[in-house]
């Protein structure tokens, strides 16, 4: 029987593996994808990401993440901007996840690449079934498979997952437009959802989209046919992308994401179980903080298991200290998918530039989180 075994290798499985294995405790760290892959992500690393990642030895400047200390929100052709109240960073996820991956492996976890966790048996001990190699028995299990649910361990969202599908891509932008973005987070809203692009390490745009899938129908239900109906409509990001290289593989995409939900601990839980990053809580990437939210379950989750805790114990911690991150989260999220709501912010935000920075301050991680 396995001590600990992580199903999922993204940031909250393997910053997790990590401390587990610095701890000096056996760990067996499961990562579906066999190489270094991206993921659907705004790629915005916070000041409370990247404490976390410090703290596991990690450091970002090594790998180009750029400086981000400005946020910009566009509708129409109103445009918005102001400072943001922490220095945030771009940075892809490929090589972020890949870089604390390696930093587990280092540590003294062992790590498996290409296998994937398709069910759980829940029971003292666990029963992982993985496709293909059969069932492994654990003592604990740190469930971090990201917006994937694994059948036996599925979430159970308060209400059904709104109609949306997310995008993500690069771009590569001309000089002009590189320059502009430098330094910057954009948010461009726009009816039935919302852009955003900022830059990553090697100089490349994120371009990441959420829209509803009625809108998605009506631009022809293609990725190419969404963006030349957004381009059309949307004067800065069409300015943005204007003589942009698009690559040849089409972007990821995800839907019906369950925004809002936070695991709530029950007496039948599995002592054993604990659900770590969008497994514990999914918050709306339009105002949230995903990473810092995962990176904090795994500092959590780590302390709670090492110490002896119950994993109940760990998820009421968890709910009490993000809970309300979420909530104003998804209150803002849904003020921004709104045309009422979105005209209302950009005249708050127009008579009130720093009321973007306070909101941005609003929607992360509570102070009595950092000091855990």
């Amino acid at each position: 029987m396995h001590p600990a075994v992580v199903a999922g290798g993204g940031l909250a499985g393997a910053a997790v593996a990590c401390r587990l294995a610095q701890a000096g405790r056996k760990v067996l760290l499961l990562e579906r994808d066999a190489t270094p892959a991206d993921k659907i992500c705004g790629e915005f690393i916070s000041t409370e990401a990247q404490a976390d990642l410090a703290r596991l030895g990690l450091d970002l400047a090594a790998f180009g993440a750029r400086r981000i200390t400005r946020l910009r929100l566009a509708r129409g052709e109103t445009v918005v901007e102001t400072a943001l109240p922490f220095v945030g960073l771009g940075l892809s996820r490929r090589t972020l996840d890949d870089a604390v991956l390696r930093l587990a492996a280092a540590s003294g976890a062992e790590l498996r690449r290409g296998v994937t966790v398709c069910h759980v048996a829940q029971g003292a001990p666990l029963a992982v079934e993985i496709a293909g190699l059969g069932t492994i028995r654990a003592a604990a299990l740190f469930l971090a498979t990201g917006k994937h649910d694994v059948r036996g361990a599925r979430r159970t969202p308060a209400r059904p997952p709104e109609a949306l599908v997310g995008f993500k891509t690069y771009v590569q932008l001309d000089r002009a437009q590189q320059q502009a973005l430098a330094g910057h987070v954009d948010v461009v809203l726009f009816p039935d959802g919302y852009a955003g692009l900022l830059t990553v390490e090697d100089g490349r745009c994120n371009l990441t989209l959420l829209v509803d899938q009625t809108r998605l129908r009506r631009a022809g239900g293609t990725w190419a046919g969404l963006l030349d109906d957004l381009c059309r409509n949307e004067p800065h990001l069409a300015a943005r992308l204007h003589g942009a290289t698009f690559p040849a593989a089409p972007p990821i995409a995800i839907s019906r994401v369950p925004y809002g939900f936070v695991h709530r601990a029950s007496e039948s839980d599995p002592l054993g179980l604990f659900r770590l990053g969008d497994q514990m809580g999914v918050i709306p990437s339009f105002t949230g903080d995903g990473m810092a939210i995962a990176l904090y379950s795994a500092r959590i989750a780590a302390s709670c298991h090492l110490a002896g805790k119950p994993a109940r114990e760990y998820h009421q911690r968890m709910r009490h200290d993000i809970g309300g991150q979420i909530g104003r989260a998804c209150m803002l999220y849904r003020l921004g998918r709104w045309a009422p709501g979105q005209a209302l912010l950009m005249r708050l935000a127009a008579a009130w530039p720093h009321g973007l920075s306070v909101a941005a301050a609003m929607t992360r991680l509570p102070r009595r989180a950092l000091v855990a």
